[in-house]
């Protein structure tokens, strides 16, 4: 059977789900609350990484900036919230992203922030390419002069093994302008606070 990037073998999912119930030494006849844990699965999986899809992309409204947008006006959408699975582990890792934006030719429809961001969210990831992957696509579909997306982030490959301590994870990708120190200083910080 040939592999097709981004599509969901859910038969191959539930057959992989048995084989691990299996190899924990778990019984579904002790536990017949089980026997349905290959179907869920599947369903979870097929839910959560929807963004390995290119068909799931989505194509957020973008509109032209106009003469009343000037240079210093930044655009800035706080507190998105966001759930991924850390391809380390497995595990999810969650939190909120602020995204900001100096408007160049063309402005998006507020929406589109969530949408990119759950796309690409859902989908084993790293926090930092997550926030470099909704910053490149930003930059693609309005040629702002700059871009910053902030995430911070609860890890549960973090809490839950290993070091077993909490913590938020903080993560900047910037692009054009918005990297630059002077600007750097006004993006949101920890909990919606400006870094400088």
């Amino acid at each position: 059977m040939a592999h097709n990037p981004g599509r969901l073998d859910r038969v191959a999912v539930e057959r992989a789900m048995v084989d691990l119930i299996r190899a924990l030494g778990l019984d579904t006849g002790a536990e017949p609350e089980l026997d349905a844990t290959p179907s869920r699965v599947a369903d979870l999986y097929a839910e959560v990484l929807s963004g390995l899809d290119p068909a799931n992309e989505p194509a957020p409204a973008t509109f032209p900036a106009g003469a009343g947008v000037g240079p210093a006006d930044l655009v800035i959408v706080r507190d998105i919230p966001f759930h991924s699975l850390c391809v380390h582990h497995f595990v999810p890792f969650f939190g909120h992203a602020h995204i900001a934006y100096l408007p160049g030719g063309r402005l998006l429809g507020i929406s589109g922030f969530a949408r990119l961001l759950e796309h690409y969210a859902r989908r084993p990831q790293l926090q930092e390419r997550l926030g470099a992957q909704l910053a490149d696509h930003l930059v693609r579909v309005l040629a702002p002069r700059g871009v910053a997306v902030i995430l911070e982030a609860r890890h549960l490959c973090m809490e839950m093994r290993g070091i077993r301590k909490t913590g938020l994870v903080e993560t900047r990708a910037l692009r054009g302008v918005l990297a630059e120190p002077a600007w750097a200083a006004r993006l949101p910080g920890p909990r919606g606070g400006a870094t400088g």
